[in-house]
């Protein structure tokens, strides 16, 4: 039986990125906001993300648990490229509603 590839989608890797937290906060980069980008090609994944400021002390961290966890996710012959971005900036607006609601922000 020959096995069957997997299958890369946009979603397959944000639900990857979710198990990835920003520690300062505990709670999942995809629902903070900070994630800004994924483009799946044959043999590459890239993620654009952000933190909620250049002076966020986790970056490299974050960074660093988003490209692990995306790899684990995809077959072994794909590389993953996670690369910081600070345009546009993060504001809350980028945050699920149930992210500001567990910030006792309006949305």
């Amino acid at each position: 039986m020959v096995p069957q590839p997997i299958l890369i989608t946009e979603e397959r890797v944000r639900e990857a990125l979710r198990s990835v937290d920003d520690p300062e906060v505990g709670m999942n980069i995809v629902d903070l906001g900070l994630v800004y980008r994924i483009d799946i090609a044959p043999e590459l994944v890239r993620v654009e993300l952000t933190m909620t400021t250049p002076a966020c002390p986790m970056g490299d961290l974050i960074t660093d648990q988003a490209r692990r966890a995306v790899a684990a996710a995809l077959p072994q012959n794909m590389a993953v490229n996670v690369v910081l971005v600070w345009d546009p900036p993060w504001t809350p607006d980028r945050m699920s509603a149930s992210a500001r609601q567990t910030f006792g922000w309006p949305g």
